[in-house]
């Protein structure tokens, strides 16, 4: 399960997995953040909160993030990612080069600085 929150005061969105990522919960980011998107032209940060990197549950569910990603990094002006996994750094490394939204990561226990961070 993911958990997805929205504030529209801020234009962020923040993820947070529960268990392996499934296809679906890709289809519920994006059935509660496009329309922002739609209305405001963007999302100022998403905000991916996770302990350690909890991976998908099927081969198709890793294809729809990674659909989700295509459909949606030019929409994003940054994404943080709170973590305490060594993927974040890998993403990190990655995004620069594959996504447009600036990508920084920090800490699990740092999440109010990941949300300071999007806000500015």
């Amino acid at each position: 399960m993911l958990n997805i929150r929205l504030d529209e005061s801020t234009g962020i969105a923040s993820l947070t997995p529960e268990g392996k990522l499934k296809k679906s919960d890709f289809d519920a980011a994006s059935a509660k953040i496009d329309p922002y998107i739609e209305q405001q032209g963007q999302l100022n940060g998403l905000l991916i909160e996770t302990k350690t990197f909890p991976g998908w549950d099927s081969f198709g569910a890793l294809v729809s993030h990674l659909r989700f990603v295509r459909d949606h990094h030019r929409e994003i002006k940054r994404v943080a990612l709170a973590t305490d996994s060594s993927i974040g750094a890998l993403a990190e490394t990655i995004g620069k080069h594959f996504v447009s939204a600036e990508v920084g990561t920090f800490g699990f226990d740092e999440n109010d600085q990941a949300k300071r961070w999007l806000t500015n």
